[in-house]
């Protein structure tokens, strides 16, 4: 037993890269705090605007560290949940993948597991998931497990989102900037928990029912996979009425957890100064 917990835990290993990009938002924060942006946002039917001539670009480059460096953090704590789920029910090939090193290029290809969502991200699209762990689920102990294993990367996305409101409420005489950066990265984990917890073949909502599922709906959910997530994606974009509905529910979380929404409209506008 101790020899087993003790390869356990030299097999949990943050890799230089997660510690970089732990190292880049905890910068991001900094420069946000010590430079903050102006108190003089304003909110007018749902649209933020800021006197761009008043913006202090450190403090706005500072939310942008903050946020895109925490949302790749959350995308390898993602992955990294999925894999220490299956690594205790039962699979050991994780370990010797890499899936514990928090290495994110050991989680599928580096551009479609980090470039492409912080990409989509910048530009205002939704938190896509960024990555996989390819599980042995043959060598789970049971389907309980195989559920748990799925809903650990969500549930790890709606524990940061907690976090970083619980900090904003904590804390309400932050910076400015700080404020708005962390209010921002909670709503992005929100909307990636409610995304993820969708019972969507592709996504982890769907593969925490799978195990109980007959034998003919886990063949569908097989050949749906590969092209369900972009239909759901294509649906969100292009049809107002789902992506009401997919921001009601995302929001009607970020309240549940005491999210800032005047905040994180804030952090938007100075996250997207481009724009």
């Amino acid at each position: 037993m101790v020899q087993t917990e003790r390869v356990r835990r030299s097999a949990v290993r943050p890799s230089p890269i997660f510690l970089a990009l732990l190292a880049v938002t905890v910068a991001g924060g900094v420069l946000a705090a010590l430079f903050p942006p102006p108190d003089v946002a304003e909110i007018i039917g749902g649209t933020v605007f800021v006197n761009s001539a008043e913006r202090n670009y450190v403090g706005v480059a500072g939310i942008v560290l903050l946020v895109l460096g925490g949302w790749a953090v959350s995308l390898t704590l993602h992955e990294f949940g999925h894999a220490i789920v299956a690594y205790r029910g039962g699979d050991r090939e994780v370990a010797h993948k890499g899936y514990l090193t928090m290495d994110i290029r050991r989680y599928t290809d580096p551009v479609l597991s980090l470039v492409l969502p912080l990409l989509i991200l910048a530009i205002g699209g939704i938190p896509l998931p960024g990555g996989a762990v390819w599980i042995n689920q043959w060598a789970l102990r049971s389907r309980s497990v195989s559920s748990a294993v799925s809903l650990a990367g969500p549930l790890s996305n709606l524990l940061l989102g907690v976090l970083f409101t619980a900090a904003v409420a904590i804390f309400p005489g932050m910076p400015t900037g700080l404020l708005f950066g962390l209010s921002l990265l909670a709503l992005f984990q929100v909307l990636a928990f409610v995304l993820n917890i969708l019972p969507v073949p592709g996504l982890d909502g769907y593969g925490a029912i799978e195990p109980y599922l007959p034998p003919q709906a886990r063949e569908f959910g097989a050949k749906a996979r590969p092209w369900a997530p972009l239909v759901l994606f294509a649906l969100l974009i292009a049809v107002p009425e789902v992506a009401e509905v997919f921001f009601s529910i995302a929001y009607f979380v970020f309240d549940a957890v005491g999210g800032d929404h005047t905040a994180a409209m804030v952090g938007m506008e100075l996250f997207q100064f481009w724009r």
